[in-house]
């Protein structure tokens, strides 16, 4: 029996211009599933793994794929294959994030406690207590009873949050976990198919999103859209590749003068590059503008990687002196980076024939975090721990502290959501430090996240050197 797993690497730019399919072809690792075959699957994912990391433990991974692979005998998924197919795709996955050899451990062994008779003790026995506490960060909870599906559900994200409190690794599996089932619900009902697509909008998407793992994120929406608007993704996808297909020429145009630009400035070892949106990008813009694909502009951007900050800003400055900037559309993300640590220069010109051109500008070091987020800045090089990194995004402190306050199901899963989806403001403290907050949030939220005295005795706020209340609404 033969599976696929897609490895979910980028897309290659290029690809936009030598004429290949638009939609992103990701490369294929394929696994067999005979007895047989078992060592070959193992040798692939080791490979994997020894590919971004050459101190992986070999032995701890074997000795997980074993268990698992014994554990599982006899089980099979709605697909008729094996059930190991399932822990060895998330191990695939996880290895792609190239996380540490733990993780992949984790990735192997995740579903061994719910769905056979192993207990976590005897993970922590076999495995040791760090995967332990992994594998139970991740486990379902398929053996509680609550008395609703909103209970279950809610339940589920409280143990969830509460996991990746303590270890961010745990969500970093959690997503591996959907995106692998999310590529599977092909063989499953169409109720359930609708159900899970929802569910992987709603919350793992924007997971991803906050982590800025963003090629999780694409694949997920992407996935969860063609499942719940079948119609509408197969409509958008064909747009999408015809219209690249007509503004092809177009395109070479845009990035051989950037690339002449830039080398008459004296630009060194820049890449340039057209970087196609997700389907799911494109269908939020047009919801959100309530415009028809025809009337939108910029369903692709122009990428400039380059060596160092100074060189980001010097290459804006050559991408203004060869088209004129759009007013009102340039933003600094470098200066002022989001909460998720995505850094780059955005802008948008006029660029040939007149037509709207959106160019990003970073180094190869903010790409690699803008497209692996988290595991960009923990990975298996022990730059820090699970722990640490947890601690780094305010937000999920936010969303622990509604795990802690908030009862009632239906409230904490529309503060769950509020949470994940939520726009921010940003907005100065009188001594240069920059907040992030919810859009909406007023002077005393502002007083609150500075401090919880400053807070207590505010009544009132200047804001740009005016006198305001403290209901006054923050914007950037």
């Amino acid at each position: 029996m033969r599976y696929a797993s897609v490895a979910p690497k980028n897309a290659p730019f290029l690809d936009l211009l030598l004429g290949k399919d638009f939609l992103p072809k990701y490369p294929t690792t394929r696994f067999s599933h005979d007895t047989e075959d078992s060592q070959e699957d193992l040798e692939k994912l080791i490979a994997k793994a020894q590919s971004y990391d050459p101190n992986a433990d070999t032995n701890f991974i074997s000795k997980a794929y074993y268990f698992a692979e014994k554990m599982h005998a006899g089980q099979f998924r709605k697909s008729g294959e094996p059930y190991l197919v399932h822990p060895l795709g998330v191990a695939s996955i996880i290895a792609d994030m190239r996380l540490d050899t733990a993780c992949i451990v984790t990735g192997l062994l995740h579903d061994t406690v719910e769905d056979t008779n192993t207990s976590l003790e005897q993970i922590d026995t076999e495995f040791g207590s760090e995967v332990a506490q992994l594998v139970d960060g991740v486990t379902k909870i398929g053996r509680i009873q609550f008395t609703s599906k909103q209970e279950r559900q809610a339940e589920n994200f409280r143990k969830m949050i509460k996991a990746m409190a303590r270890d961010i690794r745990v969500i970093l599996v959690k997503l591996a976990d959907r995106m692998h089932n999310v590529r599977t619900l092909g063989f499953v009902s169409a109720r359930k198919q609708k159900e899970v697509a929802r569910e992987t909008l709603e919350i793992y998407a924007p997971l991803a999103h906050r982590l800025g793992i963003f090629w999780v994120k694409n694949e997920l929406e992407d996935s969860s859209l063609r499942y719940l608007e079948p119609d509408i993704y197969e409509q958008l996808a064909q747009s999408m590749a015809k219209k690249t297909a007509e503004q092809r020429g177009f395109m070479v145009d845009v990035v051989r003068e950037l690339r002449r630009g830039l080398q008459d400035a004296g630009v060194a070892g820049a890449e340039v590059a057209a970087q196609a949106r997700s389907v799911c990008s494109v269908y939020q813009t047009l919801q959100a503008r309530g415009v028809g694909f025809d009337q939108l502009r910029d369903f692709m951007a122009f990428l400039v990687l380059v060596d160092d900050v100074a060189q980001c800003y010097q290459v804006l400055g050559v991408v203004h002196a060869v088209w004129k900037p759009v007013p009102g559309r340039f933003k600094d993300y470098i200066a002022l980076p989001k909460p998720n640590k995505y850094q780059s220069l955005h802008s948008t010109v006029i660029g040939p024939g007149g037509q709207r051109v959106e160019v990003q500008i970073r180094t190869r070091e903010m790409h690699k975090v803008a497209e692996e987020g988290i595991a960009a800045h923990w990975t298996y090089k022990g730059g820090g721990s699970g722990v640490a990194e947890a601690q780094r995004f305010h937000w999920l402190r936010q969303l622990v502290e509604a795990v802690q306050q908030v009862k009632d199901p239906g409230e904490f899963m529309h503060s769950v959501r509020e949470d994940l989806f939520e726009l921010e403001v940003y907005a100065f403290s009188p001594r240069g430090d920059l907040y992030a907050l919810p859009k909406g949030a007023c002077v005393v939220d502002f007083a609150y996240r500075v401090h919880t005295e400053v807070g207590n005795k505010c009544s009132g706020a200047r804001v740009n050197g005016r006198m305001v209340p403290i209901k006054y609404e923050i914007s950037s």
